[in-house]
């Protein structure tokens, strides 16, 4: 398949550019997989879709504020950003350096007046660097200082609150960016959703920038996914495969639950505990081993994503929803509506 198989044509006002006030307030498109046939709810309708013997698997990773402004220790007059992407350890992270034709190993850099400093320790063949950390005290703390949360490029207002790009239930520091499907969650609405008798499970996945990485080869197969580091811990496999051997059906909160319970199940459906790194990439022609529903966003034309859901609903199905959507008004990306594959 060829990567403008998946292209469509989006309006920039729809594009949404801030979080809605009431978590819960968007919109919710329904598409039923076996039948195409597309409905207009509301996200709290959620409550009414969901069965008692569901498990509902949310990604439970918390974005870090990975942003950070500084400048080069050799010459304070010349800017520097950098993009944390893995924790490597030690005081290692690999990371994304703007300016990047000067960025060499061996070159130094500060960031809030000294409160932190780094040094290029290695330039990957994929033009990332490697950044050994020195600071004093809790490196979370001074990121949490200094960081900003690292935005999509397509958002270009500025965030207010930081909470706002950062799931409820966040859990596992890691991610450069949010698992956007989740932000439609309150505690109450989660509080609810369990009351009616439907489990809830944790994966891990720390979002990176591969996930949003443009594809940039013709044909789809053959384009590289980075990978990223994914946890499954046995309890909850154990939450998962119960629900499936009750006859309830897993519904994934996000592309990354979806990548995560794919790369963990065996061809039978049995979810199995494991952690690494995963560069798992769905695309249409891919049999689901683990998923029956997603919760999902809308996402951007010719991306991994968009063929992650065609490979679950059907690329013909996809697109005519995207394009209900559209005409329907909808809010598109991180922090717009939401969709209900099932």
């Amino acid at each position: 398949m060829n990567k403008s198989d998946f292209y469509y044509e989006l309006p920039e006002e729809l594009i949404a550019q801030h979080p809605l006030k009431d978590r819960t307030g968007s919109r919710l498109l329904t598409l039923d997989k076996s039948t195409g046939e597309v409905g207009h709810r509301n996200f709290t309708d959620i409550l009414d879709i969901l069965r008692p013997e569901d498990v509902l698997v949310v990604n439970n990773t918390k974005v870090i504020p990975a942003r950070l402004m500084g400048v080069r220790t050799d010459d304070p007059a010349k800017n520097v950003e950098i993009l944390l992407l893995a924790d490597k350890s030690d005081g290692v992270w690999e990371v994304i350096v703007k300016p990047g034709k000067w960025a060499r190993e061996g070159h130094k850099l500060t960031f809030g007046e000294g409160a932190l400093t780094g040094e290029i320790v290695k330039v990957n063949d994929d033009g990332n660097r490697l950044i050994k950390f020195e600071f004093s005290g809790i490196f979370e703390e001074i990121l949490d200082r200094l960081g900003e949360m690292p935005l999509p490029p397509y958002i270009t207002a500025k965030l207010e609150d930081k909470d706002r790009y950062q799931t409820v239930y966040a859990a596992e520091p890691g991610s450069a960016a949010a698992p956007t499907a989740g932000l439609h969650f309150t505690e109450e609405l989660m509080d609810e959703i369990r009351q009616k008798g439907v489990k809830i499970a944790n994966v891990t996945l720390h979002v990176g920038l591969g996930t949003f990485r443009p594809v940039k080869t013709d044909n789809i197969q053959d384009h590289e996914m980075h990978s990223e580091f994914y946890v499954l811990n046995p309890d909850q496999a154990q939450i998962i495969n119960d629900a499936r051997a009750r006859g309830g059906r897993i519904v994934a909160v996000g592309t990354t639950s979806v990548r995560t319970l794919e790369t963990c199940a065996d061809e039978n459906g049995i979810l199995h505990s494991a952690s690494g790194y995963t560069a798992k990439f769905i695309y249409p022609g891919y049999k689901f081993n683990a998923v029956d529903c997603l919760i999902t966003n809308f996402h951007l034309p010719e991306s991994t994503l968009v063929m992650l859901v065609s490979a679950l609903a059907g690329r013909e199905a996809i697109l005519s929803a995207y394009n209900q959507a559209i005409a329907e008004r909808y809010r598109f990306f991180s922090f717009g509506d939401a969709m209900l594959i099932y």
